[in-house]
């Protein structure tokens, strides 16, 4: 009985019942469609069929570091902030890790992170993954900018291949084991300590992982808990009406009285183009600007 393989980036375990006599099954390890290692399991019992079978399965569970204790979760909480003590705090972009170079969305979101880049002459932050988030680190680079990143183990769709960032220098990202520390990093990178600081929180196309981190934000900013002495912008990119749903969802909210009325629209600037999300961050720092002369 044959078999094929078509997997890429991925491990199977594939069973073979080579003869009825041998009661065992011979156990071969393939990465990537490539035969690894091939061992003999005798398990008296299991193969007792008279005809020869192979069956193959992938393997799905995967064994991440155990969080041994919050002290761990302290320590790279820790980490995150020397990093951004290091690089600088600026804009941080939030967005799929799905959407790849031949995705409209991808080149709109490099001209993007170029732009800010050269407008708020700040460091670009992401969670440093492939994607949306790819976009806009190689179009801060273009603009001659610093990038910092904190990276993920796992982003959506993929498994990483490596804890290391395919371009980036090592000191300019962390590859962080717990989510929470992640998101401690990406919020502090956006905080305002004073006024010549500029920021922004820039919440591109995504799924549930970008909407996770967004709202956690937009609730930080609603409530002052964001811990920025200063207002931060947080603009959300409606590119080819992307959050259009979203925000009829948010209008059914404040039919039902869940939110009050125009709180979330006080939250976030939404931006159906680069053109206006330059302009907004433009007419904002300039506004602030003239407000600390008079």
């Amino acid at each position: 009985m044959g078999f094929s393989l078509a997997s890429s980036s991925s491990l199977w375990y594939c069973y073979h019942n080579k003869s009825p006599a041998s009661k065992g099954l011979r156990k071969t390890v393939y990465v990537d469609g490539h035969q690894k290692l091939t061992v003999k399991l005798k398990i008296p019992g299991l193969c007792t069929s008279k005809s020869r079978r192979s069956c193959c399965c992938k393997l799905e569970g995967i064994d991440f570091e155990e969080r041994t204790s919050p002290t761990e979760v302290k320590k790279e909480i820790e980490q995150c902030y020397e990093l951004i003590q290091r690089l600088g705090r600026g804009v941080v972009y939030l967005g799929s890790a799905r959407l790849g170079p031949n995705h409209p969305h991808y080149a709109q979101a490099f001209e993007l992170g170029k732009e800010i880049a050269n407008l708020l002459n700040c460091t670009s932050w992401s969670g440093a993954g492939p994607g949306l988030m790819d976009a806009v680190t190689k179009g801060a680079l273009e603009a001659g900018k610093p990038v910092g990143g904190f990276k993920i183990s796992k982003e959506a769709g993929e498994w990483t291949a490596t804890n290391f960032h395919p371009y980036l220098p090592l000191q300019n990202y962390l590859t962080c084991r717990f989510f929470s520390a992640r998101k401690h990093g990406l919020v502090d990178a956006a905080v305002r300590a004073t006024s010549s600081d500029k920021t922004a929180v820039v919440a591109l196309p995504g799924g549930i992982g970008t909407l996770d981190e967004a709202f956690e934000i937009l609730a930080l900013i609603q409530l002052e808990r964001i811990g920025s002495l200063h207002p931060v912008p947080f603009l959300l990119m409606n590119y080819d009406s992307f959050y259009s749903k979203l925000l009829e969802f948010v209008d059914d909210c404040e039919s039902w009285g869940t939110v009050s009325n125009g709180e979330v629209a006080s939250l976030w600037k939404v931006c159906n183009t680069n053109a206006e999300a330059l302009t907004y961050l433009e007419e904002f720092y300039a506004g602030e600007a003239s407000c600390n002369f008079s």
